[in-house]
């Protein structure tokens, strides 16, 4: 926490200027990936639902691939990029993203939108999870059983925009929280429950405290 108040304080003393996503990066909807399409190896693919039960804010693999005969006829995401799911059952899961950290490029199923930006990829990926984006996000959500939400909309939710330096400080702190809240969680699954639902919240309160500026004026 010190070294990013040093850094706010040395590197945008007059606060944090706050943009649109759609300002910052362009959000394009994946194609034609079936879940008949996924093979066991090929070219990197993500279907929308792999985003909801198998990737966590970032990712270096995916689980599964396609054919490079069909991977060339799809949108790919490209190292850095979001994929953003935009269709779950209920408003919670709506938009959750996972950052492609991969080298190859990744293709993507509809139902999903690649946000291609100019900010930290880990940054914006736990600006999703943010109490913020998801307080913004609600007001954009439609559909009755199925709930999604698009891309124009997206880009209407406005992100803290501190410096690289920062955005990359607050990624490696949220990381570290990451990693030992999984650590915790596999050492004491179901023994101390009431501890693990307040190591959750404890980081909650964390990485939101982390992603809440001062707007510059």
């Amino acid at each position: 926490m010190s070294r990013i108040d040093k850094l706010i304080a040395d590197l945008c003393p007059n606060g944090i200027e706050f943009k649109p996503l759609g300002d910052m990066g362009s959000f394009t909807r994946g194609n034609g990936l079936q879940k008949t399409d996924l093979l066991r190896e090929g070219t990197p693919a993500i279907h929308y639902g792999q985003v909801h039960t198998l990737y966590g804010t970032w990712t270096t693999q995916t689980k599964s691939f396609v054919s490079p005969e069909l991977a060339s006829k799809l949108r790919r995401a490209k190292q850095g990029d979001l994929v953003i799911a935009t269709t779950s059952e209920d408003d919670d899961a709506v938009a959750k993203a996972t950052a492609w950290l991969g080298r190859d490029e990744a293709a993507v199923s509809g139902d999903a939108y690649i946000y291609r930006h100019c900010l930290d990829p880990k940054y914006v990926a736990y600006f999703f999870q943010s109490g913020s984006f998801q307080e913004q996000k609600k007001r954009h959500i439609t559909g009755a059983k199925v709930r999604r939400i698009s891309g124009e909309a997206l880009g209407k939710i406005r992100i803290p925009v501190p410096p690289l330096e920062v955005q990359r400080e607050i990624a490696r702190v949220l990381d570290k929280f990451t990693q030992l809240e999984a650590e915790l969680e596999a050492e004491l699954e179901a023994e101390l429950e009431a501890e693990l639902e307040a190591r959750r919240k404890q980081y909650e309160y964390y990485r939101d405290r982390l992603l809440t500026f001062e707007e510059k004026r």
